[in-house]
């Protein structure tokens, strides 16, 4: 990866795509500091350090964005809205035979279906704006690490400098989330790889000094209470097993299973056509992270209720639900798992469709060797696509729910955001960024039929 970073820096245009990415990068975590008025961010950042530290939704989406929901930036939603509006739109494209049509239609259907895209992102950004507006404004009588009451989210709750308050609040998070996006769509055109998975990328990085601090702070108290650098045997093996999950990441992230695939020879005239071999390749993990937050959106219901209301009475029915489905309970990273499980096989099975290629096959006097044409080649087709997904969705499982058994065995350690889905959302932009870099530096470097 350093060699293309190196060969692409000696390119004039492709050094100045890359220092087009970089600029927006750059932008893009400075708008991820600058506050949104009528606001007390310390409030809100210690409402969120008590609240969203638990491997829940808001914790997620609070990583995702580098740190700016905690903080009520203008960029405090960033590209979640884009996200969800994406998701949403894939899978309207498979239920809906006009989307369905569009899609077929090429590059015209894409731009269509593109455009659907960003009047949805901006439809969920308001709606998402309006509903962190309702959890700032119960952020009342907020109380520090220490217990005292710092007060209040919301500087103006009432009267007509609330409306006003809301009004502005609002408007700074929907502008803020267009914002983010008009940015990945210049990075996609001027710069280097998809634009919004690279902001994306930026904003997990963002989070990761802030994980390195935590350790170190860990270690220096362990050392200093006389606990014999406990935290310090923690922190070595934390980064190891980091660098371990990342090797194993980019090693199933590039596996993939060939399916052999023979064409018939035609003779046609004089000339003889077909007769080559080649195969269909179908990846471990053909859904990426899609299942994981699938699962997480449905997980993340009861702890939205906790928040609704919270401080549930021991004993009760409320309470003991409040437990089960704590992120920190083996029940939650039990259900958890199996429900990536699940969204994993509902996801590839909207994508690959056995029949439609084995009819595919079929047309162009392809084969599977050994397999007959027809429905015995979408039948085994089916088997190695439930094969592969199995595989694919137990590593999900198991990635998704690693921080969770880390914050069970260390409480100190729960706040931490390296390792599982954004160790896995981090490494698949890296290698799909590298991939963008050798495919500019092939085509700069192909020699000609002339040369």
């Amino acid at each position: 990866m350093f060699q293309t970073l190196r060969k692409a820096w000696g390119v004039p245009e492709i050094r100045k795509k890359i220092l087009y990415t970089l600029l927006m990068i750059i932008l893009f975590r400075f708008g991820c500091a600058v506050a949104v008025p009528f606001l007390n961010n310390d409030v809100v950042k210690a409402w969120m350090d008590t609240n969203a530290t638990d491997g829940g939704f808001l914790d997620y989406l609070n990583t995702i964005t580098g740190g700016a929901m905690s903080q009520a930036t203008v960029f405090s939603l960033s590209i979640t809205p884009f996200i969800n509006a994406s998701i949403i739109m894939q899978l309207l494209t498979y239920a809906l035979p006009p989307l369905e049509r569009m899609r077929d239609e090429g590059e015209e259907g894409r731009k269509k279906i593109d455009k659907i895209t960003a009047v949805v992102a901006m439809f969920l950004a308001v709606f998402m704006s309006f509903a962190y507006y309702l959890t700032l404004k119960r952020m009342t009588n907020v109380e520090d690490k220490d217990g005292n009451v710092i007060g209040n989210a919301l500087k103006y709750m009432s009267g007509g400098e609330g409306v006003f308050a809301a009004f502005v609040i609002i408007a700074c998070f929907v502008a803020g989330a267009l914002i983010v996006v008009w940015m990945g769509n210049r990075v996609s055109d001027k710069g280097i790889g998809n634009g919004i998975s690279i902001l994306l990328f930026a904003g997990i990085a963002a989070r990761f000094p802030t994980d390195a601090a935590l350790l170190v702070t860990l270690t220096k108290n362990s050392i200093k209470n006389g606990q014999n650098g406990k935290y310090l045997w923690i922190t070595i093996a934390y980064y190891l097993f980091i660098i371990a999950e990342i090797a194993f990441i980019v090693y199933m992230n590039e596996a993939e299973r060939r399916i052999p695939i023979q064409y018939a020879k035609r003779v046609v005239g004089r000339k003889q056509y077909g007769g080559q071999k080649t195969h269909i390749p179908i990846k471990v993990i053909m859904s990426g992270v899609m299942p994981i937050i699938f699962a997480m959106s449905f997980m993340s219901l009861p702890s939205a209720v906790q928040i609704l209301k919270p401080n549930p009475h021991d004993g009760t029915f409320y309470a003991k639900f409040c437990d089960f489905f704590s992120t920190r309970s083996w029940g939650y990273a039990v259900i958890y798992f199996l429900l990536i499980i699940a969204f994993n096989y509902f996801y590839v099975s909207i994508q690959y469709n056995p029949v439609e290629i084995a009819n595919n096959l079929r047309q162009s006097n392809g084969g599977i060797p050994g397999i007959r044409p027809g429905k015995p080649t979408s039948d085994y087709i089916q088997r190695v696509l439930n094969k592969i997904s199995l595989v694919g969705a137990i590593f999900l499982g198991i990635i998704a729910v690693i921080p969770i058994f880390i914050s069970m065995a260390d409480d100190q350690l729960r706040t931490l955001s390296m390792g599982g889905t954004t160790i896995l959302i981090a490494v698949s932009v890296a290698l799909e960024t590298t991939r963008t870099l050798e495919s500019h530096l092939m085509m700069r470097h192909h020699k000609g039929f002339l040369q």
